[in-house]
């Protein structure tokens, strides 16, 4: 049985990555999708791929003043209604404090955590009206992120107040749940180019050291998907302001390794 028979959904950032992973697995379950992106080439090959039935591109910034009206009157004038939002498309700016001056700190702010509600506020009639759903994808960086991360963290946490502040009054007031999954590491395309350009080889993440893949491996984008599914299916009930950590490890609170020959 499909899961997301006949659901409508914008996913923000769908061209690559773990968007369209979802793009994919949702349509599988029964959904029809808005891609969205900046890539008009990779996003009308997914089209193509879903059927045109199934999805509908929007290529743009979601900075500029009317994209968020736009990915919700898409879906509305194709399908009739909107019943959940993804918001997923994110900017992984590198930087500390010593190289990220104010603007280059707002901006990120602006992509992912504005941004964000910003498509949240342009779809809540919609989604009040069809006791939809908001799965916010943030990142496990959130509780205190790597060095060279800071701004893309600090945005992270500040969306995950979001969607615990959401995630109570709109399902109180609207019916309308909102969720988070925060990924750990994921190879994905721009991760795997991301590592290229640090000069590691092209097999960089065939042999990763154990404290950071206990599984040898790390996570792909189509595990993140099927996680999605189940916040957005009717399956997780009346859950909502939840986050949930997706890594395969504890997020914080982890005990440190131990050399093998000091364990039993």
């Amino acid at each position: 049985m499909k899961r997301m028979m006949d659901e409508v959904v914008v996913v923000t950032g769908s061209c690559t990555g773990i968007g369209r992973a979802m793009a994919k697995r949702f349509v599988e379950e029964g959904a029809r999708v808005v891609v969205h992106g900046l890539e008009k080439d990779l996003g009308e090959e997914l089209v193509s791929e879903l059927g045109e039935d199934s999805a509908a591109l929007h290529i743009q910034d979601l900075l500029e003043p009317d994209c968020a009206l736009t990915l919700v009157a898409i879906a509305v004038e194709r399908w009739g209604k909107l019943d959940a939002v993804v918001n997923n498309a994110a900017w992984v700016a590198t930087g500390n404090i010593g190289d990220t001056d104010r603007d280059r700190f707002s901006r990120v702010l602006d992509v992912n955590t504005l941004a964000p509600y910003e498509v949240i506020r342009a779809a809540l009639s919609e989604l009040r009206a069809s006791k939809g759903s908001v799965l916010n994808i943030g990142s496990v960086n959130a509780y205190s992120g790597e060095p060279n991360l800071m701004a893309y963290s600090v945005s992270k946490g500040a969306l995950m107040t979001l969607t615990r502040n959401l995630g109570d009054t709109l399902h109180r007031e609207y019916g309308i749940r909102v969720n988070q999954i925060n990924p750990g590491w994921v190879l994905t395309e721009n991760e795997a180019l991301r590592k290229r350009e640090q000069g590691l080889q092209e097999d960089w993440d065939a042999d990763l050291p154990e404290v950071f893949a206990p599984a040898g491996r790390i996570l792909h984008p189509d595990e993140i998907a099927a996680a999605a599914v189940y916040w957005l299916s009717r399956e997780s009930g009346p859950v909502s302001g939840q986050v949930v950590d997706l890594e395969q490890y504890p997020a914080f609170g982890r005990n440190p390794p131990k050399d093998e020959s000091t364990i039993g």
